[in-house]
């Protein structure tokens, strides 16, 4: 897994930037990158951490994200900010909004559900009414048919109200039966998706075991095929599974013994099951928890259990597969319920402001307030504005949006994290107490930024995927250049860019023409990170090669920076969107989108300098390395007490 550049490829780059060789620099930049693109670099290394390996080449993607590593600007998904549903659409989900918002606020109590540690039966009771187990179900199959978009608002009102009722519902469809929705033959659907739907039987998605959380290819469960070929023996245990409890069906992932299609040897494989409860099908105890303590979460354990051939759930041997296109196609809900949670904490901390008085004025008067509440409201902004773009980007038959995924469930999860931090912090000593509902709230987040995907695994998949693809489009150039005739216009082309860059000098990029002119300015700091990422992205190529896979700590900062100028163009669209229409918090919006775009340039700008510098980066590393070593070596803390006792 670990490898160093040849030094004939290193003497190679310095050569031809000293003489000044754009064709050269393509050509050994690219033999850097096969260190880190070949069948042993970054698509084992995601693979073995539980997430896909790239299936495209940058130069076939649409993904803006992953555009960004080669400091390109692939611009369809993300310009003008997407709208997708018809009028028809609009208005079904105009009036499913007023009756659920009216339900969370009349009828479910979370603070009961909390106290009793299950949603009460009443407000199961009418969610299953108002159709909340079954949003994205076809209606012909008892579903209310919702898009992506429609889903997401209504998972946003579901945020702002109890995210203990949203988790149950989540890990019923949003991951429990999607599998379902995703790979299911139509004799499936029909089976199971009428009941799932009304919410006559609960599902939940069984993945996470004792020994694989975020090395998901690791699971131990087994299924045996019986000789017949009729039926799978499935044993195993599954841990802290959302409706682990009261679900009735599972999606379960077990390891199997699958032929391999050109030499016939058996080789173990992951498969997807769906399980109904029946014999040798138990559940443990509910959890003690932290947070979202309505939600039901407990083991689930598989004792020889009998499962019908034909419950195998995307083909023999795909189950890796099934289990991280679930996860991918699901995070989007989660950046929309985030973002509903914190419309709740702010309209809090909001009616507080403008209520406490202290030394004699109101306290929404005072700037270390108002910093505060406008910094919440920026990245509520942000989450929502990513959450309806990959919901829309999905609703237009995407196919490359999941590094976007995993960048709006980090930054949701992180962001919310922060406003519920800082609510507490405006209402003070009321915000502390149980009464007020923020404390629950606060401890009902912390499990976003670990489940459906650890934050820290995430961070690890954006950089490593978008790496990946950027060493293919610097082998792609190389290929170019084995035919240089035919390939003029392109080589004069990337050979020019990468000279410029080199040189300090503008690629020609712009986001002029896509941005409405208000904010040209917010969009420039947006193109020269964009600039910089991509050219400190073929550095670090060339710097490490395969290795690169084993620096954690280069690879987590390069993630911040895809994440932070994801968010810049995201907000950049959609207050473009709104300046342009006329509406009515166009300016609020601009606001808005300057301040994030003015400090999120600055940050990316940094973490790059940081990365590049021969001694702060590195040295940085070595101290956090060392420190860590010690701590481990020593069983806990490593100082001596100030009292020497």
């Amino acid at each position: 897994m670990t490898a160093v550049l040849p030094v004939s490829v290193s003497r190679g780059i310095l050569r031809c930037i000293s003489r000044g060789s754009p064709a050269g620099c393509i050509r050994h930049f690219a033999q850097a990158a096969e260190t880190v693109v070949d069948k042993d670099g970054v698509s084992a290394a995601a693979a073995a951490d539980g997430v896909p390996a790239a299936q495209k080449s940058s130069a076939e993607s649409l993904s803006f994200a992953v555009g960004t590593f080669s400091g390109l600007l692939h611009t369809q998904q993300v310009f003008p900010y997407p709208s997708v549903l018809s009028e028809e659409q609009s208005q079904f989900l105009s009036e499913l909004v007023g009756p659920v918002s009216r339900f969370f606020q009349e009828v479910n109590d979370p603070a009961l559900n909390d106290d009793l540690q299950r949603v009460e039966d009443k407000a199961m009771s009418g969610l299953k009414e108002l159709g909340a187990f079954g949003l994205q179900v076809p209606a012909e199959l008892g579903g209310l048919g919702l898009n992506n978009t429609q889903y997401a608002r209504l998972v946003e009102v579901v945020g702002q109200h109890d995210l203990g009722v949203g988790i149950t519902l989540g890990a019923h469809q949003s991951i429990g039966f999607k599998g379902i929705l995703l790979y299911g033959t139509e004799e499936q659907k029909k089976k199971y998706l009428p009941r799932l739907a009304s919410g006559e039987v609960i599902a939940a998605y069984c993945l996470t075991e004792p020994t694989s959380g975020s090395d998901a290819a690791s699971i131990r469960s087994t299924a045996k095929k019986s000789p017949c070929g009729k039926y799978y023996t499935l044993s195993g245990g599954k841990l802290w599974i959302s409706n682990g409890g009261i679900a009735d069906l599972f999606t379960v992932f077990a390891r199997t013994q699958v032929p391999d299609a050109s030499t016939g040897e058996m080789k173990d494989k992951i498969t997807a099951f769906i399980v109904e409860r029946g014999e040798g099908v138990t559940s443990g105890p509910p959890d003690k928890k932290l947070g979202i303590r309505a939600s039901n979460t407990a083991a689930v354990y598989f004792d020889e259990v009998r499962v019908p051939a034909e419950n195998v759930l995307g083909g023999e041997g795909n189950g890796f597969k099934v289990a991280m296109n679930i996860l991918n196609n699901g995070r989007f809900g989660m950046a929309a319920a985030m973002s509903g949670t914190m419309k709740g904490l702010i309209q809090k901390a909001v009616e507080h402001a403008t209520n406490r008085s202290q030394f004699g004025n109101k306290i929404h008067n005072f700037g270390v307030i108002q910093e505060k509440l406008a910094r919440m409201a920026v990245l509520q902004y942000v989450t929502e504005s990513m959450a309806y773009m990959i919901s829309a980007n999905m609703d237009s038959g995407a196919k490359d949006f999941q590094v976007e995924a995993a960048i709006s469930k980090v930054f949701g999860s992180e962001a919310a994290w922060s406003v519920a931090d800082e609510c507490i912090q405006i209402l003070g000593g009321n915000g502390f107490m149980k009464d007020t509902g923020v404390e629950r709230v606060l401890r009902d987040l912390r499990i976003f930024r670990i489940f459906e995907g650890a934050n820290d695994i995430l961070r690890l998949f954006v950089a490593l995927y978008g790496l990946q693809n950027a060493g293919k489009e610097l082998k792609s150039l190389q290929k170019a250049l084995s035919n240089p005739l035919s390939n003029t216009p392109l080589l004069v082309r990337e050979g020019l860019r990468r000279a410029r860059r080199k040189a300090g000098l503008g690629t020609g990029l712009t986001l002029k023409g896509q941005v409405h002119p208000e904010v040209e300015k917010s969009a420039e700091l947006a193109v020269g990170a964009i600039e910089d990422f991509g050219s400190a992205v073929e550095e670090m190529l060339f710097k490490y090669g395969k290795r690169i896979v084993d620096e954690q700590y280069v690879l987590q900062r390069v993630a911040d920076c895809a994440i932070d100028i994801y968010a810049m163009v995201v907000v950049l669209s959609r207050s473009s969107n709104a300046l342009a229409q006329g509406l009515s918090t166009a300016a609020h919006e601009k606001v808005l989108c300057d301040i994030w775009c003015s400090e999120a340039a600055t940050r990316v700008h940094d973490r790059l300098r940081s990365l590049r510098s021969g001694g702060s980066g590195p040295a940085l590393f070595r101290n956090l390395r060392s420190a860590s070593v010690a701590l481990v070596e020593n069983g806990g803390v490593v100082a001596s007490p100030p009292l020497g006792f």
